[in-house]
């Protein structure tokens, strides 16, 4: 059961989707309604594993921030008792992915995000620097809600770019 946007299914390109054996979750507000939730709700009950493209809190529209995929992926995993696997950030095994194949270690690569928790502290847990910019969905006071805190925060993506260029390249 493919709960994503639209414009993603193309990425799913033969996966048979008319007899579900799964629920994968990614930011599909048109999705998120009563009768769709309550389809996997019980596609987990009869024991079907969840999968959560990324639990984002949330996100910013056009029109303000938004409820992201992760409010629906913990609500389904308190309903039914069961953990989501989640395969994008803030998880490790999605930065050390964006990374195989570089030739960079974790600690010679730099995030730049405005998620202070999925972007910045995934990084770091990692041990990529972080930096958090002030844009798209930042909010005030961002910073102060991981730890370590993040190696900078920054006006603008711009901003951060400067800043590694002057001080650490």
């Amino acid at each position: 059961m493919l709960l994503v946007d639209d414009r993603a299914l193309p990425d799913f390109k033969g996966i048979q989707t008319s007899d579900p054996n799964a629920v994968v979750i990614g930011l599909a507000p048109e999705h998120f309604h009563y009768q769709i939730l309550n389809q996997a709700f019980r596609l987990l009950l009869d024991g079907a594993p969840l999968i959560a493209i990324h639990k984002a809190r949330y996100y910013k529209r056009k029109d303000g921030l938004a409820l992201g995929p992760g409010p629906f992926v913990t609500a389904l995993e308190y309903a039914t008792d069961t953990k989501a696997t989640v395969v994008g950030k803030p998880e490790k095994t999605f930065f050390l992915e964006a990374l195989r194949g570089t030739g960079y270690e974790p600690e010679e690569a730099i995030m730049i995000g405005d998620d202070c928790r999925d972007d910045v502290g995934g990084a770091q847990n990692v041990g990529m620097l972080g930096i958090l910019v002030k844009t798209g969905k930042y909010r005030a006071a961002d910073e102060e809600k991981i730890n370590p805190p993040p190696y900078l925060t920054c006006e603008s993506f711009p901003h951060a770019v400067d800043h590694i260029l002057q001080h650490l390249l």
